[in-house]
């Protein structure tokens, strides 16, 4: 099994202003901490703030550990100099395991930021990097997703937390109408992750997320679909092993060819990875 999307930190050494009142789970998360609840072969470490320091951080951890594969990290992507910054990432330690970048949109004032030419330049330069770009977003952004992928079409692009539906107050239009026309667009993967926390963290059920991920499945296929966990953000909702036994539970009228590629195959494609035991 391959986790596409977790993330790892310590609010002893830097500040995630993102984590402001979210006490549960405000304490360092290890690669050891994740080895000890995660079934995965291999995982894929994802930015939690804007910094090439953690960035540098993460490569290292994926250099030392055998379970991470890879690593979505960040850089300035209106920099001019963005594939500079790039490269000197690729020379670091452990530089061979970045295959993704990913910038907060979602936190961004500007519904169209993804859209600045500054920007469609940045993330031009990651993909001629030979890297992935990680969408995350929210509802306000739903548009302007849909348009970057247009504007890059030979870029790998991967939609976080399936573009983070209002399961909460249950929201699934004009949610599953955007779903069902950004899957159109042939270089865009979709991750089935964060679910458990779009929804209701204390009264979630398998049955209520169902239609949420059947339509991720149903819209873009189980080979440009990948599992992910978002481990440690998905402890305000849930343990590791109950997200993992929902995707398990949301994909088991799937063939098992089906099924490999969910949790394994399309993430070795959508970034790409090694094999395991490649």
């Amino acid at each position: 099994m391959v986790d596409a999307h977790h993330h790892l930190w310590d609010p002893g050494r830097r500040t995630y202003d993102w984590l402001a009142g979210l006490d549960r789970i405000q304490r360092p998360y290890t690669e050891a901490d994740l080895r000890a609840v995660s079934p995965a072969a291999q995982t894929v470490l994802v930015q939690t703030v804007p910094s090439v320091e953690e960035t540098v951080e993460f490569l290292g951890v994926a250099a030392s550990s055998p379970l991470v594969a890879g690593v979505v990290g960040w850089v300035d992507l209106t920099a001019p100099d963005v594939a500079d910054r790039l490269a000197e990432l690729r020379a670091a330690p452990g530089g061979d395991a970045l295959v993704g970048i990913r910038h907060q949109a979602q936190d961004e004032p500007d519904p169209r930021w993804l859209l600045r030419p500054e920007v469609v330049r940045g993330i031009a330069a990651v993909a001629a990097a030979g890297l992935t770009y990680d969408v995350l977003v929210k509802p306000a952004q739903h548009a302007a997703t849909i348009e970057l992928a247009d504007a890059v079409p030979g870029v790998r692009l991967v939609l976080d937390h399936a573009g983070k539906p209002a399961v909460a107050t249950g929201g699934y239009e004009p949610w599953a109408r955007f779903l069902t026309s950004l899957a159109t667009r042939p270089n865009v993967f979709c991750k089935l992750s964060g679910l458990v926390t779009e929804a209701d963290w204390a009264t979630w059920t398998v049955d209520e997320l169902r239609p949420y991920a059947e339509h991720v499945l149903a819209s873009f296929g189980p080979d440009r679909v990948l599992f992910g966990s978002d481990w440690p953000v998905c402890e305000l909702a849930a343990t590791y092993d109950e997200v993992y036994a929902a995707a398990r539970e949301f994909t088991s009228a799937l063939s098992t060819s089906e099924q490999a590629e969910v949790f394994a195959g399309t993430a070795t494609r959508a970034y790409p990875l090694s094999p395991v035991g490649g």
